[in-house]
């Protein structure tokens, strides 16, 4: 009996929740990736100022591993057990993702359409090749389907994630039989090994394969954060040093990024980052972090769409004749630009869709299980990065970011 008291007294880990860190820390990502994709249209490029601003693909991956960590978080258990509907399951990842795609895709297509019918053709029509955009609005030019180049291309990311959604009931039941430092060393193993595989038989690391590859990129990665979200609900850490161990990590990620790359490194660093958000209880929820939060997956879908149309137009106009003061204005309302139109359409569009499509919102359902299907639904769909050309074109093979 002192036994079963003494282990109900046993620390354990918090349960991750809105407007904290882990919020804070999409949010901060997501703006990188849209200046990260804005980099080259700035009067000087970016990355003539410092390398780092080449090295999105990273981006790519937090968000990928993210992806995996809040799923397995919020799900690991339930689906391991056999105790959620895997149908049910499936519909809202599918759902989540699916609508807001289409619709921005049909708004670049009829931006781009509308223009050509106008008699105004993309400074880079080569990026708008109609062959490419089945592949990418289908989703499926992550498992090797042609197709895919261009238009919103950061969309690729979306295509490989949905695979490792679907994957991820079956990946939690056998995972779960493990002991969680097991699981964590092998996943670290997994990655290592499907770098030096990438490298060897596709001729490039795992986490840079080309948008074709994007599934065999996507699964290590997001395997990696599913081991830290097992290892984070299994093992308690003091708040305190989960935040210096956090911490920590950042400032190693930071200080490595001004030497180079180290992108391996970089990636197990990231990992370490979102555990420790994750195990950091939210004392004080900040509702204006968790909106901030809540708009990334917007402000992964929409931006490439406000950059195409903002700097076409600008080419258009003749931006090239402007004085470099007048250039960083312009470029500065475009990249807040984005932001507002990430705002706008998360709140005018895919939230109202969302609660619409959701039907445990409807119906009101228990408070556990609508956080849960909330966090899930906002969280998990992770942004992408492409690689940004000239300015008003869109990219080609952005996992080569």
């Amino acid at each position: 009996m002192v036994l079963g008291d003494d282990a109900s007294m046993k620390p354990r880990p918090p349960r991750i929740a809105r407007g904290g860190w882990l919020d804070a820390l999409r949010f901060i990502v997501g703006a990188l990736i849209i200046l990260y994709h804005f980099r080259e249209a700035s009067p000087v490029p970016l990355p003539q100022l410092h390398p780092v601003f080449d090295r999105g693909y990273l981006l790519t991956d937090f968000f990928i591993i993210d992806s995996g960590y809040v799923l397995a978080r919020i799900y690991g258990d339930r689906l391991a057990a056999g105790q959620a509907s895997l149908r049910a399951y499936a519909r809202q990842r599918l759902l989540r993702v699916i609508p807001a795609h289409l619709v921005v895709s049909l708004i670049l297509v009829a931006i781009v359409g509308g223009a050509a019918l106008a008699g105004v053709a993309p400074s880079n029509p080569r990026w708008f090749d109609w062959s490419q955009l089945p592949a990418q609005v289908l989703l499926v030019q992550a498992y090797g389907v042609p197709g895919g180049q261009g238009w919103n291309a950061p969309t690729w990311t979306l295509s490989a994630l949905i695979g490792c959604y679907l994957l991820l009931p079956w990946i939690c039941r056998v995972l779960w039989r493990w002991p969680p430092v097991a699981i964590v060393i092998g996943a670290t193993l997994l990655v290592i090994g499907a770098d030096v595989a990438a490298t060897l038989w596709l001729g490039d690391p795992i986490y840079r394969l080309p948008m074709r590859y994007g599934v065999l990129r996507a699964l290590p990665l997001f395997l990696l954060g599913v081991a830290a979200a097992f290892y984070g609900s299994r093992v308690y850490v003091p708040p305190r040093r989960a935040g210096a161990i956090g911490v920590g990590a950042a400032v190693a990620l930071v200080g490595l990024q001004a030497f180079g790359a180290f992108s391996l490194l970089s990636l197990g660093l990231m990992t370490v980052i979102i555990w420790a958000a994750g195990a950091v209880p939210v004392l004080r929820r900040s509702r204006l972090v968790e909106h901030l939060a809540l708009m990334s997956f917007a402000m992964f879908l929409t931006n490439e769409v406000s950059r195409i149309v903002w700097f076409g137009l600008l080419d258009a106009l003749g931006q090239d004749a402007l004085s470099a003061g007048v250039r960083w204005a312009l470029w500065s309302i475009g990249f807040i630009g984005a932001f507002v139109a990430a705002a706008v359409f998360r709140y005018a569009f895919d939230r109202p869709v969302q609660t619409w499509l959701n039907p445990s919102r409807r119906a009101g359902s228990t408070r556990r299980s609508a956080a849960a299907t909330e966090r899930a639904m906002e969280l998990a769909a992770g942004p992408g990065v492409a690689a940004a050309g000239r300015p008003g074109q869109a990219v080609i093979d952005p996992p080569r970011a």
